[in-house]
């Protein structure tokens, strides 16, 4: 399976900022929509941000609006996450996700199941 590769994630005080870097293979997912995720220890894993392939529509969750900027460069397809005013309740493993079965959708998947590769997670931690 085509392998995304996540990079950024550190330790950082609260208020404080990070940007996460997703680079994929080749162009495999230049027409394809592209998300970040996050997991908590003992929480469900949930959608912070997506973007549709043209970067033209994007999701924010409700925890981020404000915070946080997805944004994605297709000459090199890679797709970013700004995080901005960071908390401590930010802190997670970070993961990419991007969706290979439609191609050149419009749309900005929240869910989960819409994606079907996945990198193996970058930890963020937020100190307060």
């Amino acid at each position: 399976q085509v392998q995304l590769v996540e990079s950024g994630g550190g330790l950082v005080q609260a208020g404080g900022s990070l940007r996460l870097s997703c680079a994929t293979p080749g162009r495999t997912f230049s027409a394809s929509a592209m998300a970040w995720f996050r997991q908590a220890p003992g929480k469900d894993r949930e959608c912070v941000a997506a973007i549709s392939w043209t970067g033209a529509t994007t999701y924010y969750g409700d925890s981020v609006k404000g915070r946080f900027t997805i944004s994605r460069d297709n000459a090199v397809i890679t797709v970013y996450l700004q995080m901005n005013s960071l908390k401590p309740e930010d802190t997670a493993v970070y993961y990419c996700a991007a969706d290979s079965k439609r191609r050149y959708s419009g749309s900005a998947y929240s869910a989960e199941s819409e994606y079907d590769h996945w990198g193996q997670g970058t930890q963020v931690t937020v100190s307060s």
